[in-house]
């Protein structure tokens, strides 16, 4: 993702000194529970643990020999290890470290993410509680239909929000998988021990039936609940969007000193926040769709998932982290008019109690139908 769009903390968790940093956790963890079950030296174990280390431009050097990244991570680990080195990555297959790092780092980013979560969690009950009692027009179809509060709405939102909240976290707990099952998930090479023991060292789970990798379906759930919270953020930056029309002035962005909406026209204040927010939940949306599509894998594996992966995983968590994080400031400067909340209330002279009369007329001993004409 680019750096405009990026924050800090969660650019972090998606680097590659990051990524090398969950694999080179995995691998030690490994040989510490192999050592314990005495399938390999307890030496071996110990020096894995103290000298293991990688330096990401070594490793990119032997990639261009051994076109693996997996390989050149290992070789380059080794490489440090010294002599114990070869019982780095002992019994497994690429996928077993990748699959495992993996669910580690997208753990941490959901660590990250929660906070965000949290920050956009008090902006939405803060407004929503700011103008419980903010009159408004309720409307459907885009015309007005019976009054509401600005708070109330903004309570929908917040309601819409936690499920979102709910979808992600469980999400989350799918894809906490730790998988050392070998090459097509029989445990060829390594025990249901080894796998069981150090997914409890790592905080994981295990897979009951992996094929070559944890299967995607677990993978494609997490990305299709980002998508889901973007359609929250883009159905609630469209409603900001649509209030902060002109003929409507209903809410306003906070606008800071210096700021310049036009290079032409001076007396701009755009929604330029709401409209960001609108544009990143279309590709949050869009990491979902192909998500589904990297579930189909051949036989026991392919890698035409691990491309896509590369990039979808942490682009979505990036803008997910940023997208929360931009509505919570929009909605912490948001000010909104109640005079002008009045104002278009008032455009439709009274209709939006039309249903109120229907009623009344119905109770006087007129048919619906009759009542339904008069009004």
């Amino acid at each position: 993702m680019i750096s405009r769009y990026t924050r800090s903390e969660m650019g972090d968790v998606w680097s590659q000194e990051n990524r090398f940093s969950h694999l080179l956790d995995v691998e030690i963890a490994v040989a510490r529970v192999q050592a314990q079950l005495g399938i390999i030296p307890k030496k071996a174990a110990d020096e894995i643990r103290k000298k293991s280390k990688f330096d990401v431009d070594r490793i990119n050097e032997i990639e261009k020999t051994t076109k693996h990244d997996i390989i050149a991570f290992v070789s380059c680990v080794a490489e440090n290890v010294g002599e114990w080195g070869r019982y780095i990555h002992y019994g497994m297959t690429s996928s077993d470290a990748l699959d495992t790092a993996l669910s580690l780092q997208i753990q941490e980013a959901y660590s990250v993410l929660s906070d965000s979560f949290k920050a956009l969690d008090v902006a939405l009950l803060d407004l929503a509680q700011k103008t419980s009692s903010a009159l408004c027009s309720g409307r459907t179809h885009g015309m007005h239909a019976e009054p509401t509060t600005f708070g109330y709405k903004m309570l929908g939102f917040y309601s819409e929000f936690l499920r979102a909240q709910e979808r992600v976290k469980s999400a989350i707990d799918q894809i906490s998988i730790c998988k050392l099952s070998g090459a097509v998930g029989t445990y060829s090479s390594q025990s249901e021990e080894v796998e069981r023991k150090v997914a409890g060292e790592l905080g994981l789970s295990t897979e009951w039936f992996a094929t070559q990798v944890i299967p995607r379906d677990r993978h494609a759930e997490v990305l299709v609940s980002l998508s889901l919270l973007g359609g929250f953020l883009e159905r609630l930056a469209v409603e900001l969007r649509h209030l902060q029309r002109t003929e409507m002035s209903e809410a306003i962005e906070g606008f800071s000193k210096g700021q310049k909406g036009s290079s032409a026209m001076p007396h701009k204040k755009n929604p330029i926040s709401a409209e960001n927010i609108t544009g990143l939940a279309r590709l949050l949306r869009s990491y979902g769709s192909v998500s589904l599509e990297n579930i189909a894998l051949w036989h026991e594996r392919d890698i035409s998932h691990s491309s896509v992966e590369r990039v979808i995983f942490p682009d979505a968590f990036i803008l997910a982290d940023y997208a929360c994080n931009r509505m919570a400031g929009v909605l912490n400067g948001l000010h909104v008019n109640t005079k002008q909340l009045r104002k278009n209330m008032e455009i439709s002279q009274g209709q939006m109690f039309s249903s109120l009369v229907l009623l009344e007329i119905v109770k006087a001993g007129l048919t619906r139908e009759e009542a339904y004409s008069m009004v």
